[in-house]
């Protein structure tokens, strides 16, 4: 079971930047598939963005172009750059990890961090 511990969240102006980190406690060389997730108050979870095997990359279409997603196995670390940062960006943002070879926005991700806040204004 790979603990995952985000960080990164703050509060930004619209138009600003953040990255966001996710530590694993494993290598995350061996976990195929890692995704970026967001929930709002009051709005269900969405996905952000996938990655599979550090390489293929998928997006929602509300952060294409503004958001990047990225690991970095040699720091067991996934990371989220976003830009361009909208108020409609401001949620709770989670990373996990799924055993899922298509790494789609909707596989089933099974294994969660704690989320790390971000606000837009």
């Amino acid at each position: 079971h790979v603990q995952l511990v985000e960080s990164g969240g703050d509060s930004a102006q619209a138009g600003g930047a953040l990255r966001l980190s996710c530590v694993a406690s494993s290598n995350t060389a061996t976990i195929p598939c890692m995704g970026w997730f967001r929930q709002a108050p009051g709005k269900e979870r969405e996905a952000v963005a996938t990655i599979y095997k550090g390489v293929m990359r998928t997006y929602a279409d509300s952060v294409k172009g503004r958001f990047t997603i990225s690991e970095d196995n040699a720091r067991n670390t996934l990371y989220l750059q976003m830009n361009s940062l909208k108020p409609e960006d401001t949620a709770m943002y989670y990373c996990a990890t799924s055993g899922d070879v298509y790494c789609r926005l909707d596989s089933d991700f099974d294994n969660w961090g704690q989320g790390t806040q971000v606000t837009v204004s």
